[in-house]
């Protein structure tokens, strides 16, 4: 009951605490650093190509009756920690409620190092009562930052393009060089830089590299255009190495000699090849197209997207034939599921649960992810589209066009630096 000795001003307080606690704030997924594409494309992918060598790297240690030892470096407010404990095990069934991969039972500890006191408050603040974990401060450029008893981890972890703060790549084949030779067993390395040939930055590509290793990143992308040019003075900028897989090969190499161990790539992928922050913001590229915010509309509750948002149109450039041919058949994969969903969409009957013609057969000639992800795409608007409650088209159907795109991509994905992204998995293996 309200205390009826309070005015009505004063009982107004009780709102404003609220509203400056961060509780009364609007969520969306449209902006800000967690987005929809974060949460629901970059993550998840990131999530999905690590897990078969992370599954591998828990059944090494149960063997040995030992539980994982994971060391974030760059970890900033631990989003690596939330991205590693997000995995799930693969073809996890509708039945199981414990679907994630690196559970308590698994991890034994965890420690984020970054250079950043403030983002390690943030991290403390959120995290500080767990025992398993724990944040130090350090500059994984200047070799590993821990020292305090020697001892190996089973996993280094990087993520978001932070081993692209190593613009010299001396620093990173020491930093590499010394975890394999810190390594007992067995351990997996995961390197994240930013790739070279994104789109974002086309005008950034180049055939001779070695005269271009770090490109200066702008911070923009936090700000709507309006006020991205007022600030344009304010904006952080931050030198970042531009990877591609040879370039990483060399790296990878260099420190496998100096170390004298193997240190083995498992995988490479590229991440956002479509969807990368700077499409939106064309900092680096005239031509683009805000992507992002069309995919983000996708996966936002409650909001329809208008699908000719998507269509992309890619502007190649001369001198890059085998990423102009990578790009174009991606644009053309793309723009051919988009609008077969269009089509879809449009000749639904939801009186008669049907669609009101024949459609097209889908050409056989197609690639095998595409044919798949239209044939998921008719079946889901024929069995969901007659729904009457809960908006099937901006609930269901656009969401699940987002996962269709997103598998896509990953399939046509080739692993070259041709995204904001590039991932490489290593392994270093002293029991062969």
């Amino acid at each position: 009951m309200t205390d009826a000795t309070l005015t009505a001003d004063e009982q107004m307080g009780a709102y404003t605490e609220a509203v400056q606690s961060g509780l009364y704030n609007k969520k969306t997924g449209l902006t800000g650093k967690y987005d929809n594409v974060r949460r629901y494309w970059e993550d998840e992918i990131t999530g999905m190509m690590l897990r078969d060598p992370l599954e591998k790297l828990v059944q090494r240690n149960r063997e040995r009756m030992l539980r994982l030892r994971v060391l974030d470096l760059g970890c900033g407010s631990a989003d690596g920690y939330e991205l590693l404990t997000g995995v799930r095990c693969r073809d996890a069934d509708l039945q199981q409620r414990e679907v994630d991969l690196l559970n308590g039972e698994v991890l034994g500890e965890y420690t984020g190092s970054d250079l950043n006191e403030d983002l390690l408050d943030q991290a403390r603040a959120i995290y500080g009562n767990n025992p398993k974990m724990r944040f130090i401060q350090g500059d994984f450029t200047q070799g590993l930052p821990v020292h305090d008893d020697g001892s190996a981890y089973d996993l280094y972890f990087t993520s978001f393009g932070t081993f692209s703060h190593h613009n010299d790549d001396e620093t990173a084949i020491a930093l590499l060089a010394d975890i394999a030779k810190r390594t007992e067993h067995y351990a997996t390395v995961v390197c994240d830089w930013l790739g070279r040939y994104s789109y974002e930055w086309q005008s950034l590509w180049t055939n001779e590299p070695e005269t271009l290793r770090n490109m200066d990143y702008v911070v923009s992308y936090i700000y709507e255009p309006e006020e991205r040019q007022r600030r344009r003075a304010e904006l952080q900028h931050l030198n970042l190495r531009l990877m591609s897989r040879p370039e990483a090969h060399h790296i990878i190499d260099e420190a496998s000699g100096r170390a004298g161990v193997e240190i083995k790539p498992l995988m490479f992928f590229d991440r956002s090849v479509m969807t990368g922050r700077h499409l939106d913001t064309r900092e680096y590229n005239r031509f683009a197209q805000p992507m992002r915010a069309a995919v983000n509309a996708l996966h936002e509750i409650n909001v329809r997207t208008d699908l000719e948002d998507l269509l992309f149109d890619y502007a190649p450039k001369r001198g890059f034939d085998f990423l102009n041919d990578y790009f174009e058949n991606v644009q053309m994969c793309w723009n051919t599921l988009i609008r077969y969903v269009m089509q879809l969409l449009e000749q639904y009957d939801p009186q008669q649960r049907r669609f009101k013609g024949a459609l097209p057969d889908i050409p056989g000639s197609y690639p095998e992810s595409l044919r798949e992800m239209m044939g998921r795409m008719r079946v889901l608007c024929e069995g969901v589209g007659w729904l009457s409650y809960g908006l099937p088209r901006e609930n269901i159907i656009e969401p699940q066009l987002g996962y269709a795109l997103r598998n896509l991509i990953l399939e046509r994905q080739q692993g070259q630096g041709a995204a904001h992204g590039l991932v490489c998995v290593l392994e270093i293996d002293k029991q062969k």
